[in-house]
């Protein structure tokens, strides 16, 4: 058996090896990022701009925009590569490397998520005491400490994987080094760091939702108590885009993560996998623009000014 150390690179087999479709994934693909990166690079510059838009709830959807962003860049662009020049090796480091970094975020995201569930709780059962409540040093302790627990949860699950023997094949059936995948390659007894992985998972992913279940029941619960059908509506309205991100974000989470590698089938996660990784980093700005009349005037303004400053150096 040799040391995972005499490893020296993987290969990523991706999506398919079928000829035909390399340059249409690739086209795909690259809109799907570029999307992305306008979208959430966008939404920070917007909020950065905008005075209107310096509120706890857009703190949080800056660094949530940044996140996604973040861990899409930590597959996607390698993704892309792959497609366009056939080149499906990746180092042993820059594996650990993508293996961490996407852990990272993706963790972040989670707990930013919990965060703003807080925030909505704050705004909707104590708006009279929601600016003492969600102050500055709240919000930064919120997203700081997410942050904490993405990289102290990335830093268990890469320890816990490079850990392993690998004497088997090289090929990580994937698109990415996904922890199942990558852990599906050793031959050493994998039972310790199954365990490791789905309890940790687990936690994270369940220690967040508990804290966003807990603040709905009692947002939804204030909200069936409310007289004014207005304020109904109103109430509703604020939660309908982060009860989006949140159901689409955990239910490919809880799919992925909280089952035993030996229950995973890699053809489903690939596709999992390519809806969580690049669709919902794409889709996260997309959903909180379209439904907020703040996002749209405060993007109504940037473009007014930018004509204003054209036409003037004209």
């Amino acid at each position: 058996m040799e040391n995972n150390t005499a490893v020296t690179e993987f290969i990523l087999p991706g999506l398919t090896n079928a000829p035909e479709l390399q340059v249409p994934l690739f086209t795909i693909f690259t809109f799907i990022y570029v999307i992305n990166v306008v979208g959430n690079l966008g939404m920070i510059l917007l909020i950065l701009l905008d005075s209107c838009l310096h509120t706890p709830m857009y703190f949080f959807i800056s660094n949530l925009s940044l996140v996604d962003f973040g861990y899409s860049t930590a597959v996607t662009p390698k993704v892309m590569a792959g497609f366009l020049t056939g080149d499906k090796v990746i180092s042993y480091n820059t594996c650990a490397a993508q293996m961490f970094f996407f852990a990272v975020f993706a963790t972040v995201e989670s707990y930013l998520l919990a965060s703003m569930a807080y925030d909505r709780y704050a705004a909707v059962c104590n708006p009279l005491h929601y600016t003492t409540t969600m102050t500055t040093s709240v919000c930064a302790c919120l997203a700081v400490g997410s942050y904490v627990c993405g990289f102290l949860n990335a830093s268990i699950q890469t320890g816990n994987i490079f850990r392993l023997y690998f004497c088997r094949s090289n090929a990580v059936q994937h698109f990415f080094c996904d922890i199942p995948a990558v852990m599906a390659l050793s031959c050493s007894d994998r039972h310790i760091s199954d365990l490791i992985l789905v309890v940790v998972a687990s936690f994270n992913i369940f220690f967040a939702l508990h804290i966003i279940l807990i603040s709905y029941l009692f947002v939804f619960v204030r909200i069936l108590k409310m007289p004014s059908v207005e304020g109904y509506r109103k109430a509703l309205s604020t939660c309908a885009s982060h009860l989006t991100a949140i159901s689409i974000f955990y239910g490919t989470v809880i799919f992925m993560y909280s089952q035993p590698s030996s229950s995973h089938s890699m053809d489903t996660d690939k596709i999992a996998s390519v809806f969580y990784t690049m669709v919902i980093p794409m889709l996260n700005p997309v959903v909180y623009s379209l439904r907020n009349k703040d996002v749209k005037s405060a993007f109504r303004k940037v473009v007014e000014k930018a004509k204003l400053s054209l036409g003037l150096t004209s």
